[in-house]
């Protein structure tokens, strides 16, 4: 149950932040639902592919490479979900930094059992 609850937060802060940056389209929310779905399944398993093959370039600039790999993967996904769209590179960064302050207020407010 709280997995479908999280999976509706981020769904609702990707359509959120979508309408406040000019440079994040979402055609509607299921739309939205869609792209939580796919962020999730590339953060599960592309992710830590990024990560290990980035690794020195990674711990050179003391993890701030992250951000840069969040953003490829918001990216990735843009070209794989036709009705979301994200400009470039720096507004990915963007979303994503925003996207992770917003999922860990909304999922903060889910008790916990």
């Amino acid at each position: 149950m709280k997995l479908i609850l999280k999976w509706l937060l981020t769904a609702a802060a990707v359509f959120l932040l979508a309408n406040f940056l000019s440079g994040v389209t979402v055609d509607g929310y299921t739309t939205a639902l869609i792209v939580s779905v796919i962020l999730a399944v590339l953060n599960l398993f592309v992710k830590p592919i990024l990560v290990i093959f980035t690794l020195p370039i990674t711990i050179f600039t003391l993890g701030l490479f992250l951000l840069v790999i969040n953003a490829i993967i918001i990216l990735l996904a843009s070209n794989l979900i036709s009705g979301f769209h994200v400009n470039g590179i720096w507004t990915a960064i963007i979303f994503s930094i925003l996207l992770s302050i917003l999922e860990s207020i909304l999922h903060s407010l889910i008790k916990e059992d």
